[in-house]
């Protein structure tokens, strides 16, 4: 009679076993997203397609994709990769540097897969000895591709004056846009372009700092490869719109939002690039072979809408974008 009483637990037991069992049979990937933006959300989709393509889909139940934002908080940030890490997730997706950086930080065993994120060397996370984390993957993007963006703009904008003058916001607490900003500077001098530059700490503080930009008489705003620039980019637009002041970046997902004209990485491509190096780790439960790669797709799009605004024409050699 005493074993009749505890058959009931002893079937709960059973039960919960055989689900942890189940669960732990299906790979985890902890998917972290430092902000919200429209356009760094493609790279999430690329990333889950390069999965689908390469057999794994929560459709099929053979993967388990949990998916945290941060919505541009870091502390939050840092509580999502801590829960991962805890929960032992069987790789990590970090979408943009913030993302990257703060797994770097957290774990040295499980893989990371970076998409919309710098190389090593400009995420300052090399080694003594020159060496990349040894968990990190995925897919970087340098700053050169910067140089052709810029280079751009004198070849399609005539100054109102007898110099081109371009404004830019940076964020001065993230590495990759002060970087990009000092970059950018040593191209304008080259090109004999005055370049106005001014900094700024969140999106919330967008909309004074480019009003401040666009009071300084500039001919064209060069949208800098910035979470706050991202986030904030349909104020920057509205406000730069009413200026009569194009915008010119090398961002593709900007240029779908309203910017001219970019010759930059593509979000969606980006996020695939990532996705397919997860699945073969996901494939062969290896790292053997993966590496940090540069991105492969870049595109030269112009806004058909934007060109029409402004008068600029475009190059045959620039995609449309739909």
């Amino acid at each position: 009679m005493k074993l009749l009483k505890y058959l009931p637990l002893v079937f709960i037991v059973i039960l919960f076993a055989s689900c942890h069992s189940e669960k732990s049979n299906v790979p985890v990937v902890g998917f972290v997203d430092a902000f919200e933006d429209a356009t760094i959300s493609q790279a999430r989709v690329g990333f889950t397609d390069a999965l689908k393509k390469n057999g794994f889909s929560e459709s099929q139940k053979n993967i388990k994709i949990e998916y945290r934002n941060a919505q541009g908080d870091i502390p939050t940030l840092t509580q999502i990769v801590n829960y991962f890490v805890s929960e032992k997730v069987d790789l990590l997706a970090t979408c943009t540097t913030l993302s990257t950086i703060t797994a770097i930080q957290k774990t040295k065993t499980i893989p990371i897969f970076a998409m919309v994120s710098p190389t090593p060397a400009r995420m300052n996370v090399i080694s003594s000895t020159g060496e990349s984390p040894a968990n990190l993957f995925g897919a970087v993007e340098e700053l050169a591709y910067i140089d052709t963006s810029f280079s751009i703009i004198p070849k399609l904008l005539k100054p109102k004056g007898t110099k081109l003058v371009i404004g830019m916001i940076y964020n001065q607490s993230e590495p990759q846009s002060a970087d990009a900003m000092n970059r950018i500077k040593s191209l304008a001098d080259k090109l004999n372009i005055t370049l106005v530059a001014l900094p700024l700490n969140s999106s919330a503080d967008a909309q004074l700092v480019t009003q401040s930009l666009l009071s300084k008489n500039i001919d064209a705003f060069f949208a800098n490869p910035d979470n706050t620039v991202f986030a904030s980019f349909e104020t920057i637009l509205k406000s730069c719109n009413q200026a009569n002041v194009p915008i010119f970046t090398s961002e593709s997902g900007l240029v779908q939002r309203g910017a001219v004209a970019a010759f930059g990485a593509d979000i969606y491509q980006w996020g695939y690039q990532a996705g397919e190096q997860a699945a073969q780790f996901l494939k062969t439960h290896k790292t053997d072979g993966l590496k940090p790669e540069m991105v492969k797709i870049r595109k030269r799009i112009y806004n058909p809408v934007a060109a029409k605004k402004y008068n600029i024409t475009v190059p045959a050699n620039f995609e449309a974008v739909k």
